[in-house]
């Protein structure tokens, strides 16, 4: 009998499509694509591309058609709603409502908010948990796990009688740093208050228990969890929803549509169609969902610790190269998973992104990533500039110990010599002078493009 050591330690991540891109490289040659950047968008699984295949000659209209391939599509858009609602750990009857994205989530619980909620979030959060409330009161970036407790029990504690509204994060944007929610969730629920999750982060490295931890509703993003086809979904309590006008007003929402004393007279259907107007996405929305089954079938633990063995090396490697400064809220003492950001002495973090691109086939991102207040003061606080960029790697499914070793090497070389080749800016970005790699579509020939017009 296997024990669970040796069932981990044969354990194969599922594979992602692009596994085996070969990109040139400004010096020469090409180079096994790295892909680093899995916290902006992860590499879609090669289950889910074949799922979405399977569907394509089936494809058709949703709760519009009386043809088979209708038919077959209604109900495969419909059954998915029990799979990610199983994924979120969420009640049996919690509503599932399709998004674009968790943006569009938050944004669509934005618009059923109650009028006069008392909305809380910390200001280190993602733009997406931030921007779409009226009139939110901002908590400042806690010092610890602890002092995020701390914290939301004082604000909720001085708020207004009336609704209230938490807005939590799973997992930093910019630190990977794990966020104590069920903690949160139980502090928020003692003073009255609803929560909503950001789960982008979280939903593709820890398994989400929306019931569990008490949680009144969470957002996710297909494109997030290896299934990059423009679905994602809000999970959670109805009730606000079911009172909310449409959050788009069109086919589908709508139940019945008359004509009263020369005027439109609606009756809208109930939650989820409420706000669901418009063709829906079952492309994208049958990938979310295999894609939710797909995490949790390959094993939780395993993929913590596939994760966890990367990020230790990733960060270890790192710390090791002078000049280069890891960002953190908290420490190394606390969880994290998937994502690092740094900072180096003297490089900005766009040129250092695009050198390592052009010239060593490695993708990561380079910027705020979306998440503007919160990387600004952790660039401050590692004693850098005021500009608030950074450069951050994020790993996954798709990612290798090679992969790690090649970014460790590429930065250490960049640090110790500086480029190969020579760059220069253009509206903020940084191009090679000259780029000698072949155009590879639209995108890549406009930048090619642009890069010319410095020759």
């Amino acid at each position: 009998m296997q024990t669970s050591s040796e069932v981990r330690r044969y354990w194969l991540p599922p594979r992602v499509v692009g596994a085996d891109l070969e990109v040139p490289l400004i010096t020469g040659g090409t180079a096994a694509y790295a892909n680093l950047d899995h916290a902006a968008s992860a590499p879609c699984l090669e289950k889910v591309a074949l799922a979405v295949n399977e569907l394509l000659p089936w494809y058709a209209s949703v709760h519009r058609g009386a043809g088979l391939a209708s038919t077959v599509c209604t109900g495969i858009y419909e059954d998915s709603r029990d799979v990610v609602r199983r994924f979120a750990g969420a009640e049996t009857d919690a509503a599932v409502v399709y998004t674009r994205n968790t943006t569009d989530a938050m944004n669509l619980l934005a618009h059923a908010v109650p009028a006069g909620t008392a909305v809380l979030c910390f200001g280190s959060d993602h733009h997406a948990a931030l921007l779409p409330w009226r009139d939110a009161r901002l908590l400042p970036m806690p010092e610890s796990p602890e002092d995020a407790l701390v914290l939301l029990d004082d604000a909720l504690s001085g708020c207004p009688a009336g609704h209230r509204l938490v807005v939590l994060t799973g997992v930093s944007n910019v630190t990977g740093e794990v966020w104590p929610v069920a903690e949160l969730a139980a502090a928020a629920r003692r003073h009255g208050a609803r929560t909503v999750l950001d789960a982008a982060q979280l939903a593709a490295h820890l398994p989400l228990r929306m019931a569990e931890w008490g949680i009144d509703w969470a957002a996710l993003s297909g494109h997030k969890i290896y299934a990059p086809f423009g679905a994602g979904a809000l999970v959670g309590r109805g009730d606000w929803l079911q009172k909310a006008d449409p959050y788009l007003a069109g086919g589908g929402a709508a139940s019945q549509v008359g004509e009263v004393a020369g005027r439109l007279a609606v009756d809208w259907h109930n939650v989820p169609e409420r706000h669901e107007a418009g063709t829906p996405n079952v492309v994208g929305v049958h990938a979310l969902a295999v894609a939710c089954e797909v995490l949790s079938g390959c094993g939780w633990a395993e993929v913590a610790a596939h994760e966890e063995a990367l990020l230790k090396r990733l960060r270890s490697g790192l710390d090791a190269i002078p000049g280069v400064r890891l960002l953190s809220m908290w420490g190394p003492a606390g969880r994290s998973v998937g994502a690092t950001s740094l900072i180096v002495d003297g490089t900005d973090a766009a040129l250092l992104a695009a050198v390592l691109s052009a010239e060593h086939g490695i993708g990561v991102r380079a910027g705020a990533f979306c998440a503007r207040p919160a990387t600004r003061a952790l660039v401050r606080a590692a004693g850098a500039g005021p500009e608030g960029n950074a450069l951050r790697a994020s790993i996954g499914l798709g990612t290798t110990p090679a992969h790690v070793d090649r970014l460790i090497a590429a930065i250490g070389s960049i640090v110790r010599t500086g480029p190969q080749r020579k760059f220069e800016a253009v509206d903020g970005a940084w191009f090679p002078v000259p780029d000698p790699r072949p155009p590879i579509g639209i995108a890549h020939g406009r930048m090619a493009e642009r890069a010319a017009a410095l020759r």
